[in-house]
């Protein structure tokens, strides 16, 4: 089922969850553990997070070095297929750009066909580690507005290889990102909007934010969207913070705000089991704040904090 179709035929305020693919060793098993107290709040999808390959160089014998491409964290595609077998649920799969050149995208998009996922959430992607600024691969999508239409292609039939008459259409229900404090290489929040409403015009029908950790900056993004013409569903991605460690580490890698009552109230913590305790009830307040203000869908970020998500959400059910 499609995600917007969801939201269309919700009464009250959906909840999805959105996990990382294990890292390459470990079995489905620990998605499963990671899910299963999570499943009895009856998510309407699960995102499950794509991740591009990386080089590394590893030394040789002779001292040389040799440039080796890796992915950590492979098996998007057999994770979406397995929780949709396992669980009778919704996976949406994130689909990047970087990485992958547009055949491999068209492959996986097929292969994401067959085995009946409904939704891909369209994303450009990070630039590689030892980048910095993103490069698309040879052949490959620069911009999510590129990733999007190519998705659109496929759906109306339109296949890479041009002597493909007449191919099957596919029916993704293609969501897209938001920023509330504006994507960090936009100049300014105007611009950024401008760049959202091409992906809305060419096809997007929902979109799913950046963490924030103030809901008015929300209100405020919706507010923006909504004067700019982006009428589709603004779904709030929420993610509980857990460690004094993240004070900085959230705001340098996902170029978000942490409030100063929130950030003061981790300072005195001794330790990060009171952190916990207090990202928990900040998390519980946001939630409460954004359904009573009828948002379409609360999406957690669960990256491994799935007991943190659940003594939230069992609150709100």
């Amino acid at each position: 089922m499609k995600v917007i179709d969801h939201i269309r035929q919700a009464k009250d305020t959906l909840v999805s969850f959105e996990i990382l693919p294990p890292l390459k060793g470990k079995t489905i098993n620990s998605i499963y553990e990671h899910l299963d107290p999570l499943m009895e709040f009856k998510p309407s999808f699960i995102n499950v997070t794509y991740h591009r390959s990386e080089h590394v160089f590893k030394k040789k014998a002779d001292g040389t070095f040799e440039k080796v491409e890796v992915r950590k964290r492979p098996g998007t595609v057999g994770i979406c297929a397995a929780i949709m077998n396992h669980y009778k649920v919704d996976a949406v799969p994130h689909l990047i750009c970087g990485g992958f050149n547009k055949r491999e995208t068209e492959d996986a998009l097929i292969d994401l066909n067959f085995i009946g996922v409904d939704n891909v959430l369209v994303l450009r992607g990070d630039a590689a580690k030892n980048e910095t600024v993103f490069e698309p691969e040879p052949g490959g999508n620069r911009y999510a507005l590129d990733l999007l239409k190519q998705v659109g292609n496929l759906n109306n039939g339109i296949y890479l290889e041009e002597d493909i008459r007449d191919g099957f259409r596919t029916k993704f229900c293609i969501g897209v990102a938001g920023y509330p404090e504006k994507h960090f290489e936009a100049p300014n929040l105007q611009t950024d909007l401008t760049y959202l409403k091409a992906k809305v015009e060419a096809g997007a029908e929902y979109i799913v934010t950046q963490m924030f950790f103030d809901n008015q900056k929300y209100f405020e993004f919706v507010k923006a969207c909504r004067e700019a013409g982006i009428e589709i569903p603004i779904i709030p991605g929420l993610k509980p913070i857990t460690s004094k460690k993240q004070l900085s580490v959230i705001p340098r890698t996902f170029n978000v705000d942490i409030p100063t009552e929130l950030s003061n109230e981790i300072m005195k913590c001794k330790t990060d089991g009171e952190v916990e305790i207090v990202g928990t009830e900040w998390l519980l307040q946001q939630s409460r704040e954004l359904k009573q203000n009828k948002v379409p869908v609360l999406h957690y970020y669960t990256l491994g904090k799935p007991r943190v998500i659940w003594n939230v959400v069992k609150e709100l059910v």
